[in-house]
């Protein structure tokens, strides 16, 4: 590990390279990039976050998200500032913030940073009036006290207590300082894992590991960057486990097809050069920002020239173009092998312009599958019943899959053994004035036969009765999530869910904690909040915490909330096109906090995610936009 890179002493510049791959920039950097325009000027002077990206606010309550802002480009006319107000004074005296890099990374004009005490003082005396401990009325010099006790204690160099601990130890320690969401496309991040490789030899080389494990890409000028990098020190590709493309975004760098050309810096090129240096990939997470530049090679790569890859996310794909690479990837000399059994996770959502007979040609050859998001693509159920019967298929999405037969897909789901006892995360949501997947007859056919292994189903926008109501009872004592958006339910049939029987015996307490009831006729406000014949709202629903409301509902609630003068035990949340009635878990104060972190969430906190992820990991980005907004 530690021959990967050179080490150096920490007041060295090359002690960590001006770009770290996990997406941090420093903003200050003055020195010349491949994004600097051939006279040397910059290319755009402002740049903004993509549209619609989001993340998981991990300080609300369930169901708050962050959604990107917009930030105007030069072109685009700003807003008038606020009347003028004075600036504030500089403060006499500066302290180290949550950023700082260490003395010697400060800079003192231009490229030059600090190398001594007395340039700091310097730069102290410019500045303001000095160092705060430094003068005293007498204009005496003062030093901060020394300890000795402290440095006689100070172990050799290379012997403390950290730097013995197992390789494993010390990994799984300085893992938790990494960052899988960038705090925004530009400011730095990971700054806590800059600081460990400057400590010491041992944490440099343990560092790497960790900083190099899964690389996150906003923009593709830190792409171009990491590339230069991996391309001057080969070993590091060697760390790489996993590229991720859901934060990226072109938006507001001004890219064009002539500075594609003059200014490599994400291009089909590049980016397959770069997988050519990443031997251990295993998971490739990329969007529909980058499907210009996913090329037949690239597609050929993913799927037959990397051993060790596991994951794969083309979400978003959508356009005629990348339908003609992907076929011409899989179809064409040399040929996809017969099977590729490290392949467990794949993800197609939204690729709709694929036709059916890609699904008939690549499912059959995925043997040991586990995750499968087909979520509006043509796949049909004849592709479905070629999936091996060796795969063990734990997340399945199949919402908005019109080419579909409602008969077939019951019988997939019911005898399949790559199906019927692993599921579980079933997504099945369709848009009934558009086309319905589950008749009645279907929806009576499935439910009995569902998993207990099961824990989120949505089978939004199938025709769900009050008949169904005592089918789905036995499923609410494992599931914790169920989409019935759209059902012919009555309040009586909620209140079913959560009931216990009048003949005295215990039965199991109902497991749900989100429920997704939009466009269900019959729960109006009126009903909803007669506490006397609903049980949603009160504590006899617990551990229910989010409920799925239409915007019919969700307005008047949201209403509700600001003209209500008393407290409320629930709050309305909404995104893009959905909305939601979460319980504060402060109304439940004898109950254990859940924060909605599940396994099968990997990495996911809050519910009705229409989403499946195909790594572990933050939500954040377009993944979270299709996730969690649409």
């Amino acid at each position: 590990m530690a021959s990967l890179t050179p080490f150096a002493p920490a007041h060295s510049k090359s002690a960590i390279p001006r770009f770290t791959t996990c997406g941090e920039l420093h903003s200050r950097d003055s020195s010349p990039s491949s994004c600097d325009s051939p006279n040397g000027s910059r290319s755009s002077s402002h740049r903004r976050p993509s549209f619609g990206s989001i993340k998981e606010d991990v300080d609300g309550i369930a169901q708050s998200f962050v959604d990107s802002h917009h930030v105007p480009s030069p072109k685009e006319p700003r807003k008038l500032d606020p009347p003028a107000v004075e600036m504030q004074q500089a403060p006499d005296f500066c302290c180290p913030c949550g950023g700082f890099l260490g003395w010697k990374q400060i800079r003192l004009g231009g490229k030059s940073l600090s190398r001594s005490y007395g340039d700091l003082r310097m730069l102290g005396s410019m500045q303001a009036r000095g160092w705060a401990w430094e003068t005293t009325d007498e204009g005496r010099e003062l030093r901060p006290p020394k300890t000795p006790e402290l440095v006689k204690q100070a172990p050799p160099p290379g012997s403390s207590a950290m730097e013995k601990l197992p390789p494993e130890v010390l990994d799984q320690i300085i893992s938790n300082l990494a960052l899988d969401v960038p705090p925004n496309g530009y400011t730095p991040r990971n700054v806590d894992l800059v600081s460990c490789l400057l400590a010491s030899r041992t944490l440099h080389a343990a560092t790497l590991s960790v900083l190099y494990r899964n690389m996150t890409f906003p923009h593709s000028i830190i792409f171009s960057k990491a590339l230069n990098h991996i391309s001057q020190y080969p070993a590091l590709g060697t760390l790489v486990r996993r590229l991720d493309f859901s934060h990226f975004t072109s938006v507001g760098l001004g890219r064009t097809k002539q500075m594609n050309a003059e200014i490599q810096n994400l291009t089909s090129r590049t980016l397959l050069q770069c997988l050519d240096m990443l031997p251990n990939l295993k998971e490739c997470l990329l969007q529909e920002h980058l499907e210009g530049d996913i090329s037949v090679d690239i597609v050929r790569k993913l799927f037959m020239g990397l051993p060790n890859l596991r994951a794969v996310d083309f979400c978003g794909c959508s356009t005629q173009s990348f339908s003609q690479v992907f076929q011409e990837a899989l179809t064409t000399d040399p040929a996809l092998p017969l099977s590729l059994p490290n392949l467990k996770r794949l993800s197609l959502h939204e690729c709709s312009t694929l036709p059916a007979g890609m699904f008939d040609y690549l499912l059959p050859r995925l043997t040991n599958l586990t995750h499968l998001d087909l979520t509006h693509t043509q796949v049909n159920d004849s592709a479905l019943a070629l999936i091996p019967e060796t795969a063990r298929i734990t997340h399945l999405g199949l919402s908005r899959c019109t080419r579909l037969r409602s008969s077939a897909l019951v019988e997939f789901l019911t005898t399949h053994p790559a199906v019927r006892e692993s599921l579980v995360y079933l997504n099945l949501l369709t848009d009934p004035t558009r086309f319905r997947l589950l008749e009645e007859e279907d929806v009576t056919a499935l439910l009995p036969h569902l998993p207990s292994t099961l824990r989120s189903l949505n089978l939004g926008g199938a025709k769900v009765t009050s008949e169904h109501a005592p089918l789905l009872v036995p499923l609410t004592k494992h599931l914790e999530e169920l989409g019935l958006s759209s059902a012919d339910l009555s309040v009586k049939d909620v209140n079913l869910f959560f009931a216990q029987p009048r003949d005295g015996v215990q039965r199991a307490p109902s497991t749900l904690c989100y429920l997704d009831l939009a466009k269900v006729p019959q729960l109006t406000i009126g009903a909803i909040f007669h506490t006397g014949s609903c049980s949603l709202l009160t504590e006899q629903s617990y551990p229910l915490q989010v409920i799925e409301f239409s915007d019919k509902i969700i307005t008047p609630l949201r209403e509700r909330a600001k003209t209500q003068r008393v407290s409320v035990s629930w709050t309305v949340r909404d995104l893009g096109r959905r909305g939601w009635y979460v319980r504060d878990p402060a109304s439940m104060p004898h109950e254990p906090l859940d924060d909605g972190s599940r396994s099968w969430k990997m990495g996911a906190r809050w519910w009705g995610m229409r989403k499946i992820p195909m790594a572990v990991g933050d939500v954040g980005g377009i993944y979270g936009h299709y996730m969690f907004k649409k």
